[in-house]
C-alpha cells in the first residue's frame, strides 16, 4: 500500500466513469464530532478529500454499480449529510442506486479524476463521495474510491476497497450482494460525548505542551518563511528502506525492547537537536477504533494528539509514545473548550505513522493499491510515514516558501540518512 498524491498519481489512458450514489437528507439529526466540525466548519470547497485506488480485473460497470451500493447500505456514515445551520449540523440520509456518467479526459486521466474529487467529494454535497473507474486502452480498469474528509480516514478507505471486492465477489457468484451492517460512526461520536471529563493531569500535560509554543500546537522548528496566508504545497515522496531494510530496523527495535516507531522517533528526535537545537514536538495522530467493534467502521477515527520527545534514546521514545497516546484518548473538545477550540497556528508541524502490516484490514497487494490525497494550500508541515511488505516510505507536504523547500529540505535528508544508518546492520 503506497501513498501518494493525485498530482504525482499514474493512471492508464482510457475512458474515465463515475459513479453518484441518490443521498437525499432527511430530518433525523446526528451528532457531530469534534474534528468534523473542525473540518466542516472551514468551508464547502475543492481539495477537502482523500481517496484509494486498486485494479478490478474485469470491472464491468453493472457489477460496480450493485457492488458499491451494498458498500454504501452496510456504511451509515455513507448516508449522512451536513449542512450549516447556525453551526455545522448532521443529518442522516436516505440513500439510492445513482447512475454512471463518463467525464471528458483531457491532459491526463489523473487530472480528470481531480476535477471529479474537487467538484463531488465536499464536505457539503449530499453524498461527499465518488466512485470512479478508469477503463483503461490497455491493461486491467483502474477503480477509484475518492470521500470528503468528514466521512474516511485511511483506515476507512481500505475498508471500503476490501468490501467493495467482497460485494463484486458476490455479484459475479450470481448472488445479489449482502454485506452486513457495520457500526456507524455517529454511534462513536455519541459515545465520545459520553465520556467523563480527562483526569486532571492530562488537562495538565495539554496546559504544558501549548505554553511550550506560546499557546498553540506545535511549529515546525525552522524557519518556513511567510506562511501568514497558506501557500501552494510543495509534495516529496521518498523511499527510505526496503523491505530487508525494515527487517533490520525491526531487529534493532526488538534489541531495544520496543517497536519501530520509537527507533523512528529517536532519529528524528536526533535530527531536531542538531538543527534546531529543541526537542522533538509535533501534533500526533492516533486512531480511536480501541474496540474491535469499530475496526470494520469507516469514519474519522482519527484524533489528535502531541509527541514530546527530548531524549533520542529509543526507550525513552517509547514512553514518550504512551504518553502521547493517553493525551488522544479522551475528548478533545472540553479540552480546547477554554481555547476556543483546537489552537493551531500557521507552521503547524505533524508527524504520522502507519504500519499497514498491523492493520486487522487491508487490500491485497497484487491489486497495487494507493492512497491518494488532493492538492491544496497549506500553512503547515505534515509527514507521513507508512511501512508495508515493500518497505518504509515517507511523505511530506510543506508550503512552497524558499526558506521552507531549504529548511523542510534539510530536515527530511537528515531524517531520511538518519533512518537508513539506524537501519544498517552492524559489521561483522
Amino acid at each position: 500500500m503506497r501513498l501518494t498524491n493525485v498530482a504525482r498519481l499514474s493512471l492508464p489512458s482510457g475512458r474515465l466513469h463515475s459513479y453518484a450514489v441518490d443521498v437525499r437528507r432527511t430530518d433525523r439529526p446526528l451528532p457531530v464530532s469534534f474534528d468534523q466540525g473542525r473540518h466542516v466548519g472551514q468551508g464547502d470547497r475543492a481539495g477537502s478529500w482523500m481517496a484509494i485506488s486498486f485494479r478490478v480485473p474485469g470491472a464491468a460497470h453493472d457489477e460496480v454499480a450493485a457492488a458499491w451500493d451494498a458498500v454504501v447500505a452496510r456504511h451509515g456514515t455513507l448516508r449522512t449529510v451536513f449542512v450549516e445551520d447556525d453551526g455545522v449540523r448532521l443529518y442522516e440520509g436516505d440513500a439510492s442506486p445513482g447512475r454512471w456518467r463518463q467525464h471528458p479526459v483531457g491532459d491526463t486521466v489523473a487530472a480528470a479524476v481531480r476535477e471529479v474529487f474537487d467538484a463531488e467529494c465536499r464536505p457539503y454535497s449530499p453524498g461527499s463521495y465518488r466512485l470512479c473507474v478508469v477503463d483503461p486502452d490497455e491493461g486491467e480498469p483502474v477503480v477509484l474510491i475518492g470521500a470528503d474528509h468528514a466521512h474516511v480516514d485511511m483506515w476507512s478507505l481500505l475498508v471500503l476497497g476490501r468490501d467493495l471486492g467482497t460485494a463484486i465477489a458476490q455479484v459475479r457468484d450470481g448472488t445479489t450482494p449482502a454485506l452486513a451492517p457495520a457500526e456507524p460512526f455517529a454511534a462513536h461520536t455519541a459515545l465520545l460525548e459520553r465520556m467523563p471529563p480527562a483526569p486532571s493531569e492530562v488537562g495538565a500535560t495539554w496546559e504544558r505542551l501549548l505554553a511550550a509554543e506560546g499557546g498553540v500546537m506545535p511549529r515546525f522548528p525552522l524557519p518556513l518563511g511567510d506562511v501568514s496566508e497558506p501557500r501552494p504545497e510543495v509534495v516529496e515522496v521518498r523511499d527510505v528502506l526496503d523491505a530487508e531494510g525494515v527487517v533490520h530496523l525491526t531487529r534493532v527495535a526488538e534489541a531495544a525492547g520496543v517497536r519501530v516507531t520509537a527507533v523512528a522517533l529517536g532519529v528524528l528526535t536526533d535530527v531536531s537537536l542538531r538543527l534546531a537545537g529543541a526537542p522533538l514536538r509535533a501534533v500526533f495522530p492516533v486512531h480511536s477504533r480501541d474496540d474491535k467493534r469499530w475496526w470494520d467502521a469507516v469514519g474519522w477515527f482519527i484524533t489528535n494528539a502531541v509527541i514530546e520527545c527530548t531524549d533520542p534514546d529509543p526507550r525513552a521514545c517509547a514512553a514518550d509514545v504512551k504518553r502521547a497516546l493517553q493525551l488522544g484518548s479522551f475528548p478533545l473538545a472540553p479540552i480546547f473548550a477554554p481555547y476556543g477550540g483546537m489552537p493551531d497556528a500557521p507552521g503547524m508541524f505533524a508527524v504520522s505513522w502507519l504500519d499497514t502490516r498491523r492493520l486487522p484490514v487491508e487490500v491485497p497487494a497484487d491489486a497495487d493499491p494507493h492512497w491518494i490525497s488532493a492538492v491544496i494550500r497549506t500553512d503547515g508541515v505534515m509527514i507521513w510515514f507508512v511501512v508495508n511488505d515493500t518497505g518504509l516510505h515517507l511523505r511530506c507536504r510543506y508550503p512552497d516558501t524558499p526558506e521552507a523547500r531549504a529548511s523542510v529540505g534539510t530536515w527530511l535528508t537528515a531524517v531520511h540518512d538518519g533512518l537508513r544508518a539506524a537501519a544498517t546492520p552492524p559489521p561483522r
